[in-house]
């Protein structure tokens, strides 16, 4: 695929934690309630781990208490792909990618209730972003 940021499979390796690497290269999940941004209410933006894209800003993170951090829009429209995932037998999802380098972060659903702009859930992996802290003072 034609990403903005291409890199071999060694030099994501070399750049990302054992961890970071399973979540981001090869569409792990971390497992709930333990990630770094889950219950965050830090005023920012949420960057992509792997290439530092800007994907979430903190006023579209919602409390969905699924155990990772949950947003109901990105950044920007173009920030994020998505792509149908059949891993789960029987149980189709649809996949969220950083659309800078193809990184996976997480998944995205929709109709569930929540009382959003969007009705969307776009439950993402705390490794897989970083959150760049606004500054309160300005």
């Amino acid at each position: 695929m034609g990403y903005r940021v291409n890199k071999t499979d060694e030099e994501w390796r070399g750049e990302l934690t054992a961890e970071e690497y399973r979540v981001l290269r090869q569409a792990g999940t971390e497992a709930p309630f333990v990630g770094e941004y889950t219950d965050t209410k830090t005023v920012g933006v949420y960057h992509c781990r792997a290439c530092g894209a800007e994907l979430f800003r903190s006023e579209t993170k919602f409390d969905s208490h699924c155990g990772w951090p949950s947003f109901y829009d990105p950044a920007d429209s173009d920030a994020v792909e998505t792509l149908p995932d059949h891993s789960l037998p029987g149980r189709p999802r649809t996949e969220v990618r950083c659309a800078t380098c193809g990184s996976h972060l997480g998944h995205v659903f929709e109709g569930e209730g929540y009382g959003t702009p969007t009705d969307l859930r776009y439950c993402i992996n705390s490794i897989s972003i970083r959150l760049d802290p606004q500054d309160q003072e300005s």
